[in-house]
């Protein structure tokens, strides 16, 4: 079962859009359970739900379930494990006092996903995937500057900065998480893509909730115990979260890892809409400008093949 040169980009808008619906209910629950409980949730409550969505992958793949081997575990350890440390970093990036320039340092993943593609799984990235990166990165400065005057020269000046070198560490983590997960699912060679992305899910979901619940079960037991109280409030979170994992995972494994990250900021896109149509917030000239940029590297890395 192969995939349809063109089905990557629906399937990374559905993704985004699960994605902005899953931050949504972990900020509900942030102040309940903290934000390690919060992050937890997304793992723990969507094994279930990954679960289902690899018995649903069999049934329209025909494709029976594929036997792990030792490049798959690498992989899925790498895509993992990397996941957690780039939360852990991005968590401690927003604690220190200019949290803002560690963010944006973090935002370098688009960078560093296309070269670690490269690297890694010999991804080609086109001229005009290069350009969108280069627009994406622009419109997210603009969207989350670290300076609101100077974004551009607040990036250069400040990049030696403890709080620079956690926000790159952060970025560098997420890409290489990005590029774990691709590399899980084309190891499964002979498998459909649909298949390979479902199984991959699974065993990282397994691993994360493994390794996050095991923590928090030896350093803060409480946490647990209030992530498994509020498991009516934690399913649309864990079921989100599982929604947004498959489709990025079923991108990932259809299309170059730089191509769906790319694409995938649209959830910004998704954010403002509902700031805007929900909350009335009034957009600066600054962010339509970063709106109108990010929308342009959209077109770019929709339209390229």
């Amino acid at each position: 079962m192969s995939a349809p040169d063109w089905l990557w980009i629906p399937v990374t808008l559905w993704a985004a859009l699960a994605q902005t619906l899953r931050n949504a209910a972990q900020r509900h629950l942030i102040k309940e359970l903290g934000t390690l409980g919060a992050t937890l949730v997304r793992f723990l409550y969507g094994v279930p739900f990954a679960g289902l969505w690899l018995v649903v992958a069999r049934f329209l793949s025909g494709s029976a379930i594929p036997a792990p081997n030792g490049a798959f575990a690498a992989w899925v350890c790498l895509g993992a494990v990397s996941q957690i440390v780039a939360t852990a970093l991005l968590l401690r990036v927003m604690a220190e006092r200019n949290f803002a320039l560690g963010v944006a340092y973090s935002k370098t993943e688009l960078l560093l996903v296309a070269a670690f593609g490269y690297a890694f799984l010999a991804d080609l990235v086109t001229a005009l995937t290069a350009i969108a990166i280069a627009l994406g990165v622009t419109a997210v400065l603009l969207l989350s500057p670290a300076d609101r005057e100077h974004p551009v020269r607040a990036m250069l000046m400040g990049w030696t900065t403890r709080t620079a070198l956690l926000g790159l560490s952060c970025g560098a983590c997420f890409a290489l998480s990005a590029v774990g997960y691709r590399g899980a699912a084309l190891a499964l060679e002979g498998t459909s893509f649909l298949m390979a992305a479902a199984y991959s899910l699974l065993a990282a979901q397994l691993l994360q909730t493994t390794l996050l619940g095991g923590w928090l079960l030896l350093r803060n037991y409480a946490v647990i115990v209030r992530v498994f109280r509020a498991w009516r409030a934690s399913l649309f979170a864990g079921f989100m979260g599982a929604a947004a994992s498959a489709g990025w995972f079923t991108a990932m494994a259809i299309h170059a890892v730089a191509s769906v990250r790319t694409l995938g900021l649209v959830e910004l896109l998704f954010t403002y809409v509902v700031s805007r149509r929900i909350f009335r917030e009034r957009l600066s000239r600054r962010e339509v400008t970063a709106i109108g940029v990010l929308t342009l590297a959209l077109v770019i890395v929709t339209l390229q093949r």
